[in-house]
């Protein structure tokens, strides 16, 4: 069985929701698409490598933000917000699916306009993957 990271179905769909999250947000400076544990699937622009440092960061914060609504009783984590001087990053959970988008965006960007264009891409990129049929909803990736 492939791991989900390795996926060729996922890795189109990401490749395509990842581009159209660019065209409607040129202020977008990486879009990462990441398994819970970590892994890298895809990003844009490919031009940037970042040694996987993104995905492993993006990977701990979301665990730590499920762990704080969690703990604190808050109900699910909808999305996270890093807003600095700048720029932003942006993740969200890709509904159904043991994946999540982080996006980094200049100050050019609102934070409306670029939540707004995130949350579409995640709901394009889950009905991308339930076209074509892939049922790893929120298992993980065990292998690298």
């Amino acid at each position: 069985m492939t791991s989900i990271h390795r996926d060729p179905r996922v890795i189109e769909s990401g490749h395509a929701a990842l581009t159209d999250l660019r065209e409607i947000a040129p202020s977008l400076v990486l879009a990462s698409l990441v398994t819970d544990d970590g892994f890298e699937v895809v990003h844009v622009p490919e031009s940037v490598d970042n040694g996987g440092r993104f995905a492993s960061m993006t990977s701990s914060v979301q665990a730590l933000s499920e762990a704080v609504s969690r703990e604190l009783s808050i109900g699910t984590s909808g999305y996270i917000v890093i807003a600095a001087e700048n720029g932003h990053v942006l993740q969200l959970r890709v509904p159904g699916h043991a994946l999540i988008l982080a996006a980094l965006f200049d100050t050019h960007e609102t934070l409306g306009k670029a939540l707004s264009s995130s949350r579409r891409c995640v709901e394009q990129l889950a009905g991308l993957l339930s076209h074509h049929n892939f049922q790893d909803s929120l298992g993980s990736s065990t292998d690298n």
